[in-house]
């Protein structure tokens, strides 16, 4: 029985295909392959069924998301653990190999992320694992700066789901990819939770991926994107903090929230961002807070000190690198 089951959501994604599952396939591992299709429009399904005969394919009839899909991959699949993979990248070698080995050995991690690079500019990091601070920001480490910097495993706030390892029993106990979500951010707020339960995320620099960026929305800023971002942002932090952190951290949230409108006023989309974090705030209390809100447990109080502490610690972080 294989260990591991790479599960890729795809979305009219035809053109990454070929590359991503051939260096799938050039791997020297055994391994189960998903794909999970949004209901795409060009003969992506197609291609899998007469080029890639061996991967498995889920399709829906309409695009639900990455979380819906991934979800899908992941309770379809029948290993121990579950690795999540972009459409638009191609892995190196020993790249699963070297994923499993490592959450294998880190017994009270939920999940491990890969060493994402530029497919653009191959030695510079797309992703070395994100960070979620204070300031309500996440953030990926290390983003566009020497990959040769990045060359030792170490814990991280959360994987980036575009390229992760993660054990599968652990979602069975803290739940799945939360739907409301649709898409970006939802691999901090699952991050997040693991974290609230206890577990911890890591880093795994011999895992390299190369990362087209963009694939799904077509480009870094656009109205679809900042406005699901921003909504789900807001997500994340009524989500997952209790009320007396939220409290805590208010006065940085504000101030995050006030420099992002500026940024994004400037790129003429600023409209669209405060929509989208109203979006986040109705849509929490309309619908995600009855069945996404993770209710604040004492056991769990230890946990809520130990990210309050890493939340600032990453403003630092963060602060120093700007």
């Amino acid at each position: 029985m294989h260990k591991t089951t790479v599960v890729i959501p795809n979305y009219n994604g035809m053109k990454y295909l070929q590359d991503c599952l051939s260096s799938l396939k050039a791997q020297e591992h055994n391994f189960d392959i998903i794909v999970v299709d949004n209901g795409s429009k060009d003969g992506s399904c197609f291609f899998i069924r007469e080029q890639f005969p061996e991967v498995s394919i889920f399709q829906f009839e309409e695009n639900t998301g990455f979380c819906k899909a991934v979800n899908k991959g992941i309770q379809e699949s029948k290993t121990p653990f579950v690795l999540l993979l972009n459409n638009d990248v191609r892995v190196e070698k020993d790249f699963v190999k070297n994923l499993e080995r490592a959450i294998e050995e880190k017994k009270n991690y939920f999940s491990i992320g890969a060493k994402m690079l530029s497919m653009q500019e191959k030695n510079k990091i797309d992703d070395a694992g994100d960070f979620y601070c204070a300031l309500g920001w996440a953030f990926a480490r290390g983003k566009g700066k020497p990959e040769s910097n990045y060359t030792e495993p170490t814990d991280v706030f959360t994987a980036c789901a575009g390229a992760a390892i993660y054990r599968k029993e652990i979602f069975e106990e803290i739940g799945y990819f939360d739907e409301n979500h649709f898409a970006y951010l939802e691999d901090v707020d699952i991050g997040y939770r693991a974290k609230i339960y206890g577990y911890k995320n890591g880093f795994c620099p011999k895992a390299v991926v190369y990362h087209a960026g963009s694939g799904f929305s077509g480009s870094k800023y656009n109205e679809f994107k900042v406005t699901l971002s921003s909504r789900n942002n807001m997500y994340v932090i009524l989500k997952n903090m209790p009320f007396l952190q939220l409290l805590l951290n208010l006065p940085l949230l504000v101030a995050g929230v006030l420099i992002k409108w500026i940024f994004f006023a400037r790129k003429s989309l600023g409209t669209i961002y405060i929509t989208g974090i109203y979006k986040g705030i109705t849509g929490y209390f309309r619908k995600v807070r009855k069945d996404a809100k993770i209710p604040f447990k004492k056991q769990h109080l230890k946990n809520y000190c130990k990210i309050q502490l890493e939340l600032w610690k990453n403003l630092l972080v963060f602060l120093k690198n700007t």
